[in-house]
C-alpha cells in the first residue's frame, strides 16, 4: 500500500455502494430493523457545514447498525417547495421548478462525495406532483374529520416576502425568513384546528422517553397550558359583558383597569358615538401593525387608549376603565385582561404612564406592609389577601380553588383550562406551494375538490411575482372552474399550504415511496415507523416538530397507521460555528479584510467571535473545498472529533490538517502490519497478550462510546491511544493476533471513515462489503491480565506503583507494598498504623 491518497479510492467505493445497493431497503421480518431519518434538506444549490454535521451523524449511526446485523432504511428527500425558491426564481427569471432541479442535482453530486449513503430508490421531492397530491388528499381528509376551518383573524404578514406567516415564523416580531419586521393584518384565512390536540400533545410527551428534555420543555412552554378563570364582567350602562381568563383570580379585589387587544372585535361597540372616536381607531391600527411575539411584548413600551367605556368588577362592584393596549394579544385568553396594578409588573408600568389607581390586595407573610402610592414596582409573590371580601386573611395560594368556587357559585364566572397553542394557520399568498384544494361556488359554498381530481395542479402561466395577493388568482385558467356539486360556474381557492404542512408526514411516503393508490401503505408504513431515530436541530424543537406530532396523531385518528408519535428517539445534533469578524464601520468581514486584528479599509478594531456560520457573516466553509483538498473521510472525522455532537464545536483548520495526518498515520500504521502479515515476517509472538488486551478494552470503550447517545469523540480518542499500541507491538505479535487487532481498528472506524475501511478491507482479502461484516464483539478472556499494576499510597499521597499477580491476597498485596524502595523511603521515621488494602486497586498506608 503506498501512502494514503483518499482521492485514489474514495469515489470508486462511492460507485461501488451504489452498485451493491448498500442502502437499499427491503422490508425483512426476520431481522430487526432501524429507520434512521434526517430531516430533509431544502435544496438551495450547495451543502453548507450544518448538512454535514446532520448528515455524517445519520451515515455513521445507519452504517453502525448495519454492522450490528440491522435491517436498516435512511432515505433522502427533498423540502423543495417554498419562498426561498419562489424568490430565487424571480431573481434569476426562470421557474421555481426549474431552479429546484438544478440545485437539487448539485447537492446530490456533493452528498456523493461526502460518502452519505441514502437509499436513493426511495428519493422524494415535496413539490413533486406525485407528493403534493397526497398532501392535498390528507388535507381533504383532515377537513372531513372538521380539523380545517377558513376563519377570519388577526394574522402575520412579512411586507417584505408578501405573505401570511404562522406564530412560530416569526421570531423577535421580524420574520425568520428574510428578516423583515412583521405587521399585522386582518385576513380570511385556513386553518388546522391543532388546538384541539394541545392536551394529547402534552399528555403523549410522556411518551418520548428518548426525546431531549430541552425539546420536551421548549414544547411544554409553546402549548402553554395554565389553569385559571373566566370571569364575566358587565359593561356599565349596557346589557352587554365581557369575559377575560386569569391565572390569578386571587387578585381580581385589586383590578383597577382592562386591557383589550387591539384585534379585538369588541372594540368598534364600545367606542361607536364617542367623542373621540377618530382618535381612538387611529391609535388602534397603529398597534394592530406591531409584532406579537413574545420577546417584542416584555420589551416594548406599554402604550394604550381608554375606550370610554368601563367594566364593572362582579366581585365587588369597582368601575374599571377598557383600554386598548399594545400588549394585549388575541390570541391568549379572550383577547382581554385584567389588569391589576400592585401585582403585575407590566400593568404596574402601565397604570403608572397612565395615572391609574393601584390597589394593593395581597401583602407579604412577613415584612413591611405595602403601601401603593409607595410602590415603586408591582408585588408578583405570594402572602396574604387583603380587602378581599370573605377571603381576606388567608394565604392566596391556599384560597384559589375557594375563590373559583366562589365564582361559580354566584354566576360571576367557572373554572377552565387555557392552552397558548393555536390553530395552525396554513394559508400562503405565494405561488410555490400545493394549491388547497377547495373550490368556492355561489351556490353551494366551500366544495372540496373531489379526490379523483387530484392533484390540483399549479398552472404554468402564472407571472409569479408576489403583491400581497395570490399569483394564482391572476391565472384565469386556474381560478375558474366549474362546481364539484352543482356543475356551475366556480372559482377555486388561491391561496397555498404553508410548506411545514409538507414535511409533516414525508417520513411516511419513504415507507412505500411508489403507492399510487394512497399517500403511503399502510402495512409498509406500520413495519418502517414510527421512525427509530430521528435527526436535526433544535430550531425545530416548536414548529415542524409539534407539527409533524400533530399529523401523526390524526393519521392514527384516521386508521392510516397505528401509532401515534412519529419518531422514538430524537436527537438534536450542535451547530458548526466559525470565527467571524465584525467591522464597526463595514460590519462583518470576511479574513482577507482582516490585518492584525484591523480593518484594512479602515484601519478599526475588529471585534472577533465564534459564531454560527452564515454567508452574512461571511465565516462560511465550503464542504466540497475540504473535501476536494483532504478527502471525505478527514472532514467526516474532524466534524466528529474532540466534542459530543450533541454540542456546538468551532471550526479549525489546523484541526483539520491535524485529522488528515491521523488518518494517513493510520493507514501508513496498517500498511506496513498488512506488509508483515503478507511476508510472513512475524518475530517471536511476546506481544500477544498485551496487544491483545490493548485491543479488547478499547473496543469495550468503543462499543460504549457509540452505543451511549453517540459519543463518537471517545470513540476516536479510543481509536488513536490503540494505534500507540499497535505501533509499539505490531512486529512483536503473531500473525493471527495482528490480524485481529487490525480488522477491529478498521471496523470500529468504518462507520465514521467508510472509504478508508473498505479499502483497507479489500486488502485484507475480502470479497464483500466491510459494512457486510459484523461490528467486532469483546473477548472478554483478553481483558484478563496475569499481572496487575496497583498504586501505593502514604497517608494518602501516591508514592508509587507495584506489579502484583492477578487475584494476590491482601497479605501478599500488603508485604510487596511495604518492600517497595519509595515506599520504605518515606517511612522512613515513621510508625505503621494501618494498612488499608483494596484488592487489585490500591494499598493506603496509615503512618505517624
Amino acid at each position: 500500500m503506498s501512502g494514503y491518497q483518499p482521492s485514489e479510492f474514495e469515489k470508486k467505493w462511492q460507485e461501488k455502494w451504489g452498485e451493491m445497493g448498500l442502502f437499499s431497503a427491503q422490508k425483512n421480518e426476520t431481522k430487526p430493523k432501524k429507520y434512521i431519518l434526517s430531516m430533509f434538506p431544502y435544496p438551495s444549490g450547495a451543502l453548507h457545514m450544518g448538512h454535514v454535521m446532520n448528515y455524517t451523524i445519520n451515515d455513521v449511526v445507519a452504517r453502525y447498525y448495519m454492522m450490528q446485523g440491522y435491517n436498516v432504511m435512511t432515505p433522502i428527500g427533498w423540502d423543495s417547495f417554498g419562498l426561498p425558491a419562489e424568490n430565487a426564481a424571480i431573481k434569476n427569471g426562470i421557474r421555481p421548478s426549474e431552479n429546484i432541479k438544478t440545485n437539487i442535482a448539485r447537492m446530490k453530486a456533493q452528498m456523493e462525495m461526502a460518502g452519505w449513503g441514502f437509499d436513493k430508490d426511495r428519493e422524494l421531492s415535496t413539490s413533486s406532483e406525485d407528493y403534493y397530491k397526497w398532501t392535498q388528499w390528507l388535507f381533504l381528509k383532515f377537513y372531513e374529520k372538521g380539523l380545517v376551518k377558513q376563519k377570519d383573524g388577526g394574522v402575520n404578514f412579512c411586507p417584505s416576502c408578501k405573505t401570511v406567516l404562522a406564530n412560530e415564523q416569526v421570531q423577535d416580531g421580524k420574520c425568520e425568513r428574510c428578516g423583515t419586521e412583521v405587521m399585522q393584518k386582518d385576513l380570511r384565512q385556513w386553518y388546522f384546528l391543532m388546538s384541539k390536540y394541545a392536551q394529547k400533545l402534552l399528555d403523549n410527551h410522556e411518551k418520548l422517553t428518548e426525546w431531549p428534555e430541552r425539546v420536551i420543555k421548549m414544547q411544554k412552554e409553546w402549548i402553554g397550558r395554565s389553569e385559571g378563570a373566566i370571569v364575566k364582567f358587565k359593561i356599565e350602562n349596557s346589557d352587554k359583558e365581557i369575559e377575560i381568563y386569569t391565572t390569578r383570580p386571587d387578585t381580581l379585589w385589586g383590578v383597577t383597569f382592562m386591557s383589550m387587544a387591539p384585534q379585538h372585535p369588541f372594540i368598534d361597540e364600545l367606542i361607536k358615538g364617542r367623542e373621540n372616536e377618530k382618535e381612538i381607531r387611529a391609535k388602534v391600527e397603529e398597534m394592530k401593525k406591531l409584532g406579537t411575539s413574545e420577546k417584542e411584548l416584555l420589551s416594548r413600551e406599554k402604550e394604550g387608549i381608554w375606550t370610554g367605556a368601563y367594566a364593572i368588577n362582579p366581585v365587588n362592584g369597582d368601575k374599571v376603565k377598557i383600554f386598548v393596549a399594545n400588549f394585549a394579544i388575541m390570541t391568549y385568553g379572550t383577547g382581554i385582561v385584567m389588569a391589576v396594578p400592585t401585582h403585575d409588573q407590566r400593568d404596574f408600568e402601565f397604570a403608572t404612564k397612565y395615572n391609574i389607581e393601584k390597589k394593593v390586595v395581597i401583602q407579604p407573610k412577613d415584612g413591611e406592609k405595602l403601601v401603593a402610592e409607595n410602590m415603586t414596582a408591582a408585588y408578583d409573590e405570594d402572602g396574604i389577601m387583603v380587602d378581599s371580601g370573605e377571603f381576606s386573611g388567608r394565604n392566596n395560594r391556599e384560597a384559589m380553588s375557594n375563590i373559583i368556587s366562589y365564582l361559580e357559585k354566584n354566576g360571576f364566572g367557572k373554572k377552565t383550562i387555557n392552552y397558548k397553542l393555536r390553530d395552525w394557520l396554513l394559508s400562503r399568498q405565494r405561488y410555490w406551494g400545493a394549491p388547497i384544494p377547495i373550490i368556492h361556488c355561489e351556490k353551494c359554498g366551500v366544495v372540496p375538490v373531489p379526490e379523483s381530481d387530484l392533484p390540483v395542479k399549479l398552472p404554468m402561466d402564472v407571472e409569479f411575482r408576489p403583491d400581497g395577493d395570490s399569483p394564482l388568482a391572476r391565472s384565469e385558467s386556474f381560478v375558474n372552474c366549474k362546481c364539484p356539486k352543482c356543475g356551475g360556474a366556480a372559482k377555486r381557492e388561491t391561496d397555498t399550504m404553508d410548506t411545514f404542512v409538507d414535511s409533516s408526514w414525508y417520513y411516511l411516503r419513504y415507507c412505500s415511496i411508489n403507492s399510487n393508490d394512497a399517500p403511503f401503505r399502510k402495512d409498509e408504513a406500520n413495519y418502517w415507523a414510527p421512525i427509530d431515530i430521528y435527526i436535526g436541530g433544535i430550531e425545530h424543537a416548536t414548529m415542524h416538530l409539534i407539527y409533524v406530532r400533530f399529523f401523526t396523531m390524526v393519521m392514527q385518528e384516521l386508521g392510516l397507521i397505528d401509532f401515534d408519535e412519529p419518531a422514538k428517539k430524537l436527537f438534536t445534533q450542535g451547530m458548526v460555528c466559525a470565527t467571524a469578524y465584525r467591522c464597526p464601520e463595514h460590519k462583518w468581514l470576511h479574513i482577507s479584510d482582516v490585518k492584525d486584528g484591523k480593518c484594512v479599509k479602515c484601519g478599526k478594531v475588529v471585534e472577533v467571535e465564534a459564531a454560527k456560520m452564515s454567508k452574512s457573516k461571511l465565516n462560511v466553509i465550503d464542504p466540497e473545498d475540504i473535501i476536494t483538498k483532504f478527502g471525505a473521510d478527514t472532514m467526516r472525522t474532524y466534524i466528529l472529533a474532540d466534542v459530543p455532537p450533541i454540542n456546538d464545536r468551532t471550526w479549525s483548520d489546523e484541526k483539520v490538517s491535524a485529522t488528515a495526518k491521523f488518518l494517513s498515520r493510520f493507514w501508513e500504521a496498517i500498511s506496513a502490519g498488512l506488509e508483515i502479515i503478507e511476508t510472513k515476517k512475524c518475530s517471536d509472538p511476546v506481544g500477544d497478550k498485551e496487544l491483545r488486551f490493548a485491543t479488547h478494552s478499547a473496543l469495550k470503550n468503543i462499543i460504549q462510546s457509540y452505543e451511549e447517545n453517540w459519543q463518537f469523540n471517545t470513540a476516536l480518542a479510543r481509536v488513536m491511544e490503540l494505534l500507540n499500541s499497535y505501533k509499539k507491538l505490531y512486529d512483536k505479535v503473531s500473525e493471527k493476533t495482528l490480524k485481529e487487532t487490525i480488522e477491529i481498528m478498521v471496523k470500529v472506524l468504518a462507520p465514521i471513515t467508510p472509504h478508508l475501511a473498505e479499502e483497507i478491507w479489500n486488502k485484507l482479502d475480502n470479497q464483500t462489503s466491510i459494512f457486510k461484516a459484523d461490528f467486532p464483539k469483546v473477548d472478554e478472556t483478553a481483558l484478563v491480565q496475569d499481572t496487575l499494576t496497583i498504586a501505593v499510597q502514604i497517608n494518602g499521597k501516591m508514592r508509587g506503583t507495584i506489579d502484583i499477580p492477578n487475584g494476590a491476597s491482601k497479605e501478599e498485596t500488603e508485604k510487596l507494598a511495604r518492600e517497595h524502595q519509595n515506599v520504605l523511603k518515606h517511612l522512613d521515621g515513621l510508625a505503621i498504623k494501618k494498612v488499608i488494602v483494596v484488592p487489585n486497586k490500591i494499598v493506603n498506608i496509615v503512618a505517624g
